[in-house]
């Protein structure tokens, strides 16, 4: 006697499983990763194997999918196109080999197939005298979706076969998918135009065949690759599945280069170790490996149960994508002041290892999701790949959540937080001071181009942060001997030699000292011109905005830069230290006008110059007052061209722009000399 209870449970299994069966065929928006359909579709099954007599035609475990969509026009498979049976791992592979060796009642290792298992839409292609004459959807393994004119468009299926001996019917079964490259283009002119990216490159797939406008179709990067043959008539086939593929690719049809024949499922676990390996470095996306009996005899020896071949099985990669719930979201501060958003999960096991935090990249992709604290997510981690929140379920979300809502000031140190316009990224401005920054800030600070402080190297700046020596810039020069000389590997000869360039750094020039800095977009060119065209430390550092795009090569974004990095109270009390310290440089005096001859003038190099490089072109021509732009536009006086001047000198002519070689810029800079 079967309880009330049970038979409920079996059918709430059913409801579910047919709910998330429709929002993967029918609206090609899953819910859920394939790992929790995975879940309950075995829950089912054991459920329905203990009580076979609740056991319904209706049931998802009978049939493969659902019925096709409205809108296309239905095709009949002659041969059904079934599913395959999963093994997750060794030990499941192993049973499914000893069960073939019992029904075949031979000791004998058998041959199998191996072939990657490509994560996208399988269809079916019709060629009758070699010429393709359909393509169909799998649908629901009976009837599929006629989709003639969009699989035309795609390029790796022959309109026509090549060479000659295939069947006079000739029905060729595979996968379309999109390979990743592909898929990242598309998601990023998606979400360019404002529309709703896709969730995984499966998904992109199966709603590019299902567009009613073949154009669309033919626009999305989509491949297809053949994994077998059904219908054949007017011909023969190899009595080997191997064999078969290899003349599929002779006719022109795509396989796929990853497939083996081996002996034995031993080898089938070598080959699962091996392309598990090598499956993040494909360039498309596969879920799993398909392994098939080899020899076609055999195959209808060991025939079908209800939905699937008994000569072939799927072994399951552990789950690229999971369901959680996301507890909180919480903000980090990186060695460049970059602001990122990160999530914090319930934990969950997810592309072979347990993940309880995810990246959420940037503040836009938690607009873009719209997740917050609370909701259930999923969760999709491919090899080594940083876990990320794929997509919000908003049909689990719980009542009074709250948007989230970007930091204004620095999590760590409290300095004001901003956001460039046209960047992604927020940033704290406490460069000099903030705790998360300092090793990265007090790096630069020492490094050749800045302050050049010998001996101060990665290594030994990460050391002194550690002891807690040091957290800032200026507390360098507060270093003592007595201090170092207690550090690993810092001999009083280095100790010496160490506190003797960090004197000899106090004497330095305006350009080092404001490269050395550390501001935003500030590097050593920048650094010069604003050196040159203010003079004095306090004027630099008091200019607005309008003063400062006035300055050769300062833009409104590094403009922006420039004024939140002085505006920060914390980095200003750090430069009061650094110059209590008596750090000091030589005056800088405003040129006179004679002095700077091509004042007003800016010029542009480009091409390939075999006397002068083009760093010292420029330095020159900006020392006789020039400015040195990196495009041409109607403000350009002269373009120095060199060979290899492509575009900059077609534009220049277009525009009647002054053009002039490599020699008339020598002659140009002698004269002035």
């Amino acid at each position: 006697m079967i309880d009330t209870e049970m038979h409920a449970e079996i059918e709430q299994l059913r409801s579910t499983l047919n709910d998330y069966n429709y929002q993967y065929y029918i609206l090609d928006n899953p819910t859920v990763p394939d790992s929790e359909y995975d879940r309950l579709f075995q829950q089912l099954s054991a459920l329905e194997n203990k009580y076979p007599e609740l056991i319904t035609a209706a049931s998802p475990t009978q049939r493969v999918g659902v019925k096709p969509i409205d809108g296309f026009q239905q095709v009949k498979h002659e041969m059904a196109m079934l599913s395959l049976g999963n093994a997750f791992n060794d030990d499941d592979l192993v049973a499914f080999d000893k069960r073939l060796h019992t029904r075949l009642n031979d000791d004998r290792p058998i041959i199998y197939a191996c072939e990657p298992k490509l994560d996208g839409a399988a269809v079916s292609l019709l060629y009758q005298d070699g010429v393709l004459v359909s393509g169909a959807t799998r649908g629901d393994g009976s009837t599929g979706e006629n989709i003639t004119s969009n699989v035309r468009t795609i390029g790796s299926i022959p309109l026509k076969l090549m060479g000659s001996g295939y069947p006079t019917t000739l029905e060729v079964r595979g996968e379309i998918y999109m390979p990743l490259k592909g898929f990242d283009a598309l998601n990023e002119v998606a979400l360019a135009t404002g529309e709703k990216p896709f969730v995984n490159p499966r998904n992109a797939a199966a709603g590019s065949l299902r567009q009613l406008d073949p154009q669309l179709t033919a626009k999305r990067p989509l491949e297809f690759c053949c994994y077998s043959v059904g219908l054949v008539k007017g011909g023969e086939l190899p009595n080997s599945h191997s064999e078969i593929l290899s003349l599929l690719a002779q006719w022109g049809l795509k396989i796929n280069s990853q497939s083996q024949q081996v002996v034995g499922i031993d080898a089938c676990i070598d080959y699962y170790q091996q392309l598990s390996e090598k499956r993040h470095n494909l360039g498309y996306d596969i879920d799993g490996i398909v392994y098939k009996v080899d020899d076609i005899e055999l195959q209808q020896d060991l025939g079908f149960v209800s939905r699937a071949p008994r000569w072939a099985i799927a072994r399951k990669f552990p789950a690229q994508e999971e369901m959680t719930i996301l507890e909180a979201i919480e903000f980090q501060v990186g060695r460049t002041g970059a602001i990122t958003p990160v999530a914090r999960l319930q934990p969950v096991f997810v592309g072979g290892v347990t993940v309880s935090n995810a990246t959420l990249h940037n503040f836009d992709e938690i607009q873009r999701l719209d997740v917050r604290a609370g909701d259930t997510v999923i969760i999709r981690r491919a090899g080594d790949v940083i876990p990320k929140v794929a997509q919000v379920i908003l049909e689990k979300r719980p009542p009074n959540t709250t948007l989230v809502k970007m930091p204004t000031n620095c999590p760590v140190c409290g300095s004001p937080a901003s956001r460039i316009e046209g960047e992604a990224v927020t940033r704290c401005e406490g460069g000099l001071f903030c705790r998360a920054q300092q090793s990265e800030a007090i790096k630069h600070y020492a490094s050749r181009k800045a302050m050049d402080i010998d001996g101060l190297g990665d290594k030994l700046v990460e050391q002194l942060v550690e002891a807690k020596l040091i957290a800032n810039v200026a507390d360098l020069y507060s270093l003592e001997n007595q201090q170092l000389v207690k550090l690993e590997r810092l001999g009083e000869k280095s100790v010496d030699n160490l506190l003797g360039a960090i004197e000899s750094s106090k004497q330095t020039t305006l350009p080092r000292f404001l490269y050395a800095l550390g501001a935003r977009e500030v590097g050593e060119a920048t650094a010069r011109n604003l050196a040159n065209h203010f003079c004095e430390l306090p004027i630099i550092m008091q200019a607005d905005f309008d003063s400062l795009i006035e300055v050769d090569d300062v833009g409104p974004i590094v403009a922006q830069h420039i004024v939140n990095f002085f505006s920060t109270e914390h980095n200003l009390e750090v430069i009061e230290k650094l110059l209590a310290a008596d750090i000091k440089w030589p005056e800088i005096l405003k040129p006179d006008a004679s002095e700077q001859p091509l004042l007003g003038q800016t010029f542009v190099v480009t091409g390939k110059l075999e006397r002068i490089s083009r760093n010292d072109a420029k330095l020159q021509l900006q020392a006789l007052g020039g400015k040195v732009a990196g495009g041409v536009s109607a403000k350009t006086t002269t373009l120095v061209a060199g060979p290899g001047a492509g575009s900059k000198l077609i534009k220049a002519q277009e525009l009647g722009i002054n053009t002039i070689d490599e020699d008339s810029l020598l002659s140009l800079l002698d004269s002035h000399k």
